[in-house]
């Protein structure tokens, strides 16, 4: 079953509003211009269109399981890379990028169990989403889960250039769950997870991922 994200309640309205003043133009001004009216009509559908697919909402059950890192958004896997985070780890670990398209489902899922030890928020730039400098240089958000297994997951929600706002909900000192919503980005994005050299990678470069299902990791 999939119903509308609570984030696209303005948005949604906005579109709304758009398709009315385009379709009321056609009637109102180009009754005689058949073309012109019906351009204004597939206009209007075509914005509530791509407003409603994207702020979809699928209900998709997870089976909680201490050793599997799930995908935490849809998309495609852009990245698999060792790299140093200076931010919290402090040492060597694997990261895991995933890109998200304007036409992918844009709710960022808890991918672990766990206790929320750190969370940040980081103003920046919009660079495009897939550029090596956006984990460092974009608008993001910086969130670490210690996992019931001891294990530390590191999440960075990173803003695209056509995302111009991170929604997120959890907190440092929180207790989270697998399968829950940890926040929403919009308009094209990049979700990393950064993995401890333990984990063993589930994923290769270029595969699609579907949040809550795909099996990013395990322990």
């Amino acid at each position: 079953m999939i119903t509308l994200h609570k984030e696209g309640r303005i948005s949604i309205i906005l579109a709304v509003i758009a398709a009315f003043l385009l379709i009321y133009t056609g009637n109102e001004f180009l009754s005689k211009v058949v073309w012109a009216k019906a351009l204004l009509y597939v206009l209007a559908i075509f914005i509530l269109i791509v407003i409603l697919q994207f702020f979809r909402k699928p209900k998709r059950r997870v089976i909680l399981n201490n050793d599997l890192v799930y995908a935490p958004a849809d998309g495609k896997i852009v990245a698999i890379e060792e790299v140093e985070d200076p931010e919290y780890l402090h040492t060597k670990v694997t990261q895991v990028s995933i890109f998200m398209s304007p036409i992918n489902v844009h709710i960022n899922w808890i991918p672990v169990s766990g206790t929320v030890k750190y969370f940040k928020y980081h103003p920046g730039r919009f660079l495009v989403a897939w550029h090596p400098k956006s984990s460092t240089d974009n608008e993001r958000t910086t969130l670490v889960i210690e996992t019931r297994n001891g294990h530390l997951v590191l999440l960075k929600q990173i803003a695209g250039a056509l995302a111009r706002r991170i929604v997120h909900y959890a907190k440092e000192g929180d207790q989270v769950t697998q399968g829950k919503e940890f926040g929403f980005i919009k308009f094209g994005s990049r979700v990393d997870v950064l993995l401890p050299p333990e984990a063993k990678i589930k994923v290769d470069m270029d595969q699609p991922v579907t949040g809550n299902r795909t099996v990013l990791a395990e322990f």
